[in-house]
This record gives structure tokens, C-alpha cells and sequence, in this order.
């Protein structure tokens, strides 16, 4: 599988109650049942009015097609190419 970047414009992300994000978590969750076994969620990062959320799936449709069946923002989808650290540097 291939590992992406969603970017989802949520407004007011950064508020979000622990019982929202639990209900946004659980329907994420019950759509990637759905799906079976070419998606995962990998996580989430929350800001002020976005999530960026990593994800593995064999085709990047599925990715969309999670976000239509859950009721999920989908702004872009990038693939990740690689990933870099502290620790790549001398």
C-alpha cells in the first residue's frame, strides 16, 4: 500500500470537544470496515481549522471514497514519496 496526506478543512478542528473527536474517530472507523482491508488509518494531526491525516490504501479513490461515505472534507490527497527526520542530518 501507499502511504498519502489528506488535507480536510474542518473549521473550528481545533475546538473540538473529546466527544466529537470520538464520534468523528468511531464513523472514520466504521467506513474503513466497510472498505476492508486495501485503507488504513494511520492518524490524524488537528490545527485550527484542518486536519492532515496520514493514510495507506492501494489506490487514492479510496481515500475519496471514505471521505464521501463518512461525510468527510477531502481538499487534496498527496502522496507521500518519503519522509524525513532529525535524524537524516549529520
Amino acid at each position: 500500500m501507499d502511504r498519502y496526506v489528506i488535507e480536510r478543512t474542518l473549521p473550528g478542528a481545533g475546538s473540538l470537544t473529546d466527544e466529537q473527536i470520538t464520534a468523528v474517530a468511531t464513523r472514520s472507523n466504521e467506513v474503513l470496515a466497510e472498505l476492508g482491508d486495501q485503507i488504513s488509518w494511520i492518524e490524524s494531526y488537528v490545527s485550527d481549522d484542518k486536519l492532515f491525516c496520514v493514510y495507506e490504501a492501494n489506490d487514492p479513490a479510496l481515500i475519496r471514497e471514505h471521505a464521501n461515505r463518512g461525510g468527510f472534507p477531502c481538499d487534496s490527497i498527496e502522496p507521500v514519496r518519503r519522509t524525513i527526520s532529525p535524524a537524516d542530518g549529520s
